[in-house]
């Protein structure tokens, strides 16, 4: 079973169905700071070099085990030539 195969079966599952959906908005996250990176053609060292950082602060930001705030978001965003934008969107019934 190859890992693609492996989600579909596991996402039938209700409860896991259900963190999966509350988790999306973060992996989200993720996948857009790791793709303007990879975009502007820089390291995670190139982007802590450029922000005053450690690499393993970029790398913990990458994973999702930090809180960022706005102003880190704006930060990694500028240094990879991208800028954040926030939208809102309305609250369906998802919840942990």
């Amino acid at each position: 079973m190859n890992f693609k195969q492996f989600k579909q079966k596991a996402l039938k599952n209700p409860e896991v169905r259900r963190e999966y959906d509350f988790l999306e908005d973060e992996f989200s996250l993720i996948d857009q700071l790791i793709t303007m990176r990879t975009k502007a053609g820089l390291t995670q060292e190139e982007v802590a070099k450029k922000l005053g950082t450690n690499k393993s602060n970029i790398s913990r930001l990458e994973r999702g085990r930090s809180n960022p705030s706005w102003e880190t978001l704006n930060n990694y965003a500028a240094a990879c030539g991208f800028r954040v934008k926030l939208e809102a969107v309305e609250n369906g019934s998802v919840s942990p």
